[in-house]
Formats: C-alpha cells, structure tokens, sequence
C-alpha cells in the first residue's frame, strides 16, 4: 500500500505530540506520586486578636500544593515533586498556629511589610516630616516591626482551587508608617508548577512600601541538613554594601572577583566562609543583589535567580519586577527551632530569595524609590517556578 501525503502528516503529528510529552516530563518530572500532608486543619483553627484563623490549600494539575494561614499569610508547606515523582515540602515551617504566634514564629514563609529589610535608625524624613519607626532590631527597624505584616491576621478570599488572595487596610502609623494602606496578595499556583504572587497597595498618605515574601527555601526537603550544596546562579552584578549594623552604605560592589560572585552556576556553601568584610558583617550571605532586566520570562518578568539541588533534580527559578533581591543563606538559625516534620533548623539549613527594593531606601535618595502617593497603586510580582533536572 502508497503512503501518501496523509500518511506524512499524521507521522509528523504524532511526533510532535511525542516531543511535546518529553518536555513537558521534563519540566514537570515523572509522573507523580500520591502524598499525605502533614499539616492538619484542626492544628490552624484558631481565634488571634479577635480573628479566625484558618488554612488555605492550593492545588494544580500535578498535584503540587502550596497551604498557606492567613496569619501573616504564611506559606506552610509546599509540595513538589522530585525527578523520581516523590513529593518533598520544600519550605522551612512550623506544625501550629501556636508556634507561629509565639517567639520562635518569626518569618517563615511570611509576606514582610510595611517595608521588607532593614530602615536605619528605625525612622526617615517624608515631605519634611520625620517618622519614628518600631526599632526591633538593635537600632534598627527590620520587617516591618514588631508587629508587621507577618504577624497579623489577613481577609481570605479563594478564588479557585489554585488561587486565593489576601487583603488588609494597615492603619495610619501602624508601627510608625504614615496613611490608610490597603494591601492585597494575590497568590496563584500555574500548571506550569509556579508560584505567582502579585502585590499592590493604595494609601490615602504619602508613605513607604517595600513588600516581599520570607519563604526559607530547602531543595532536598525541609529540615533535611543545610543547603551548602545547592548550586545557585544570580542575575546580578551588583549588590549593595553593608556597614557593620548591617546598612547599606551606599555603595554599590560589582560581584566580579568576589565571594558574591553567583552569574555563572556555583554551589552556596564554596565561597561562604572565606574572610571577606561583608561576609563577615552578614555572618554569611545576606545581602541585597541587584537585578538586572534582562533576560525576561515570556511575560517579559526579569529573570533573578536559579537554585538547584543536584540529587534530587528539583530547581527553582525566580522571576521578578522588584529591582532588587536579598541573598539570606539562614546564618542564625542554631537547631533551637523543631520544625513541622520533627527536625531541628540548623544554621544555613535554607536559602531565601527575598524579592524587594533595597534596604533602607527611604534614607538613600540615590536608590530606587520606596515612596507611594495618594492616587498612586503600588504594584510587585514574584514568581517562584519548580522544575526537574533528569
């Protein structure tokens, strides 16, 4: 029997498709396997400051799943598959809303406001004005203060099984900011096993924003050792000096020739110890990289950071419209802190990729600017994109 034109084109479609499926594995890993989550609700219903709290679960298509509280609008745990199928939480988190409210709470997988890192001297001038922040960082304000976005309760809207999103209004001088800030957080999680988050804000008085999320992120698995071995690239040349109280001096270092040289693949912990002065200050990576615009995502986001875990295949990539990002590498985790899973917290035991403006902004006119006005909508997006490496 001729095989025709017809013929051709079913082959050469059915290839196609072939094709498409390997790719697809290959973002997405082999084909997934059951897991049981070991956050239960009864562990998060609870009334704080007069609101309920609850859990929020999102899931896609390839049973990846993000469970967030609406304290702080903390992420409890994220699910992602290996290059096997078998599921890992990959964040860093506690087992009850107890915890979370109480002293060892403190930013995991937390969204950070009104401004994320550090404000020198816990104050600045707007429009004339000076402003006396919260200092709860020697004497620094750092967070948002002592009771900044991470530590109060949010309005859950869920939009779909994938989706759900957080408002609140931060009343004038909350913590020592000027104006009515009404915030929302969108969090969705894509088929294409990302996590999108997109932030904006109004206020009815000029003030400062600076929103970021805190997840503290383990490749192998949350509480399973350090992650001195992960291999992270940065898109940056540049980062922001430190003085010794851990504020940015103004300057700005190029990475070349330094420990903080990451644009090419290099494992975290190679250059960690080295005695260099801001390595010393930071008592490891923690530190503002700037970002640079490009390459972008299809959606023309820039392209911030890669981090890879080389047994279990699992990479995450990082997208982002903020012009900076703070390297944390968890220097004062000690083991004191038990996480959800049983396991101490050791030293370096995640890395945070914490998308923002730089540090202490509103004292650096020469820095991007921090400033919101009435009338104006701050507007910021992270995405966080789990892939496998075969």
């Amino acid at each position: 029997m001729k095989k025709g034109p017809f013929f051709a084109v079913i082959l050469f479609i059915t290839l196609c498709v072939i094709q498409c499926k390997e790719v697809e594995k290959k973002k997405l890993g082999k084909k997934s396997k059951v897991f049981k989550s070991m956050i239960k609700e009864g562990d998060f219903s609870a009334i704080v400051d007069g609101e309920k709290v609850s859990l929020y679960r999102l899931k896609n298509k390839n049973g990846v799943e993000a469970v967030f509280t609406n304290y702080g609008q903390c992420l409890v745990s994220l699910h992602i598959p290996d290059k096997n199928g078998n599921f890992s939480d990959v964040v860093l988190g506690l087992s009850n809303i107890k915890e979370y409210v109480g002293p060892k709470g403190g930013f995991f997988g937390a969204t950070i406001g009104r401004y994320g890192n550090r404000i020198a001297n816990g104050s600045f001038t707007l429009n004339g004005e000076k402003y006396s922040l919260v200092k709860n960082n020697g004497e620094n304000h750092l967070h948002g203060g002592e009771k900044g976005f991470n530590a109060v309760v949010w309005t859950a809207n869920v939009i779909g099984e994938d989706e759900v999103e957080f408002t609140r209004v931060s009343p004038d001088m909350e913590e020592g900011y000027p104006g009515n800030l009404s915030v929302f957080v969108n969090y969705r999680l894509t088929s294409d096993n990302e996590l999108v988050i997109k932030y904006s804000a109004t206020t009815d008085k000029t003030t400062h924003v600076n929103l970021t999320h805190h997840s503290f992120f383990n490749l192998k698995g949350e509480g399973e050792g350090d992650v001195m071995d992960h291999v992270l690239t940065l898109n940056s040349e540049e980062f922001t000096a430190l003085n010794k109280n851990q504020i940015p001096t103004g300057e700005i270092i190029k990475v070349k020739d330094t420990p903080f040289d990451f644009t090419s693949p290099k494992v975290i912990g190679e250059d960690i110890n080295k005695n260099h002065e801001q390595l010393v200050i930071g008592n490891g990576y923690d530190h503002n990289f700037i970002v640079k615009e490009f390459p972008t995502n299809k959606n023309g986001i820039p392209f911030a950071a890669k981090v890879e875990e080389p047994e279990s295949g699992r990479i995450m990539e990082v997208y982002t419209n903020e012009p900076g990002m703070q390297l944390y590498t968890s220097n004062f985790l000690d083991g004191s802190v038990i996480g959800k899973s049983g396991k101490p917290y050791l030293k370096r035991g995640a890395v945070c990729l914490e998308t923002q403006h730089y540090p202490d902004s509103p004292n650096h006119p020469e820095f991007p600017s921090t400033i919101l006005n009435p009338g104006e909508t701050y507007s910021s997006i992270c995405i966080y994109k789990f892939l496998v490496k075969e």
